[in-house]
Formats: structure tokens, sequence, C-alpha cells
């Protein structure tokens, strides 16, 4: 389903997936050959979501920002890169992931979380508030942790991934 919000309609480019079950409401941008699996929930009410090209949010995954107050003056919004895998089932809140990066399942990117290019959020972790996690490692745990660099392997999987995906919505 996807929704109006106080005058605010999701923009999302021709090419990308939407699943009839999930729900993308208000100020949301959704660029080239997306795919937005089942049940996930992508919630731009009371701030931007922004989510590059080639990227994908899996099933019962919810996105959601932070809305402008005194204490914390314009919100914060969600920015998602491109070429970003977001596994099943994760919440990202009011952070920023930049691209070539996954979000494995499970996992909980909080407010002012910063995921620079070329890192794995392993599966159940929790990437705690206003944490930056820095290019080219692996983190896990809760709270996340720097685990070890990724190969080159692993890196080129990252673009791989995406475009998986983008191939797979097609066959929808």
């Amino acid at each position: 389903m996807i929704r109006s919000f106080q005058d605010k309609q999701p923009e999302i480019a021709a090419s990308t997936f939407v699943d009839e079950t999930a729900v993308v409401i208000g100020d949301v941008s959704i660029g080239e050959h997306c795919s937005i699996w089942p049940n996930t929930v992508i919630r731009g009410d009371v701030n931007r979501i922004v989510i590059g090209n080639y990227s994908n949010i899996q099933d019962n995954s919810v996105c959601h920002v932070n809305h402008d107050a005194a204490h914390n003056p314009g919100g914060d919004p969600l920015s998602v890169g491109d070429y970003v895998t977001v596994g099943h089932r994760a919440l990202l809140h009011a952070c920023t992931i930049h691209d070539e990066c996954m979000i494995g399942m499970g996992a909980i990117v909080m407010d002012k979380a910063v995921i620079e290019p070329f890192v794995v959020v392993g599966a159940g972790s929790m990437v705690t508030i206003g944490k930056v996690l820095k290019s080219g490692y692996l983190y896990h745990g809760s709270p996340a942790k720097q685990v070890r660099a990724l190969t080159e392997e692993e890196k080129a999987y990252l673009k791989y991934s995406a475009e998986h995906y983008a191939r797979l919505k097609d066959l929808y």
C-alpha cells in the first residue's frame, strides 16, 4: 500500500518493485531498481526517508524517522544509499546507511547512527544511537562491535547481493 500523509506522497521510481503487502507512507523517495518486500513498513510521516538505487528492503523490515522537537531540532531523517541489502526483519530508525552495505537479518540500527560504505552489520546486531561504523569491516553483537576487516571478495559480494535482488524483483 502506497499512501500520502499530510500532502506528502511517496516518490517511487517506475523500475522499483513494492510488494502489495508492504506499506510506504508519506515523505519517501525510492530510487531505481529497488525492491521492497512483503510486510515491510517505510513510514516517512514525521521526517524524510530516502532510499538510493538498487537497494532492497526485505520482508518484515521497518524504516522510520525522528520528528522535529525542542530537544532534537529538525529531527532525524533516514537515508539508505545505493546497492544496500537490508535483511529480513531489520529495523532502521533515523540513521544513515551509505552505499554497498549489508544489514543482517533482525539487526537494529538506531537514531543518528552512521554506517559507512562497505560495511556488514551481522544478523541480530544492534547499532546504538550515534555510533559510526567505519568502512570496510564486519560488525556484530549488541552493541555492535568491529569484528574484522572484510575481504575483497566480501566487499564485491555487497554489490552482487543488491544486483541479485534487482534481478529477482523483475520476476515479480
